[in-house]
């Protein structure tokens, strides 16, 4: 699990420098799964440049079941004076013999 939080940390600090354009859009591509692309440049549109930058504060993952698989993930982002939640599922994906991590849920409060 060790790997998953490592790459959830990263992916979920992307997230948040995309909403606020100080990332492209494209860096998505490979965290998340394709429809979550499209639901954080919906976000960006409607957050970018309110209330300053958001900044992840913490994160926190539990495993799903007894694999190594998968693994639920929650957290907190500060944006200005206010803090929000964040939260994803990922999944450990299999293509062209190797294994690597994927968003494949993210709901961002």
């Amino acid at each position: 699990m060790r790997q998953a939080a490592v790459f959830t940390d990263a992916a979920l600090r992307r997230v948040l420098e995309v909403i606020d354009r100080r990332r492209p859009a494209t860096q998505l591509r490979s965290l998340l799964a394709p429809n979550l692309v499209d639901a954080v440049l919906s976000v960006s549109e409607a957050v970018a440049g309110r209330h300053g930058t958001a900044v992840l504060h913490r994160v926190r993952l539990q495993p799903v079941g007894s694999s190594d698989t998968a693994a639920e993930v929650f957290g907190s982002y500060r944006r200005g004076d206010r803090i929000h939640a964040i939260a994803c599922r990922v999944e450990r994906v299999t293509a062209g013999g190797g294994g690597r991590w994927l968003v494949v849920a993210l709901h961002i409060g």
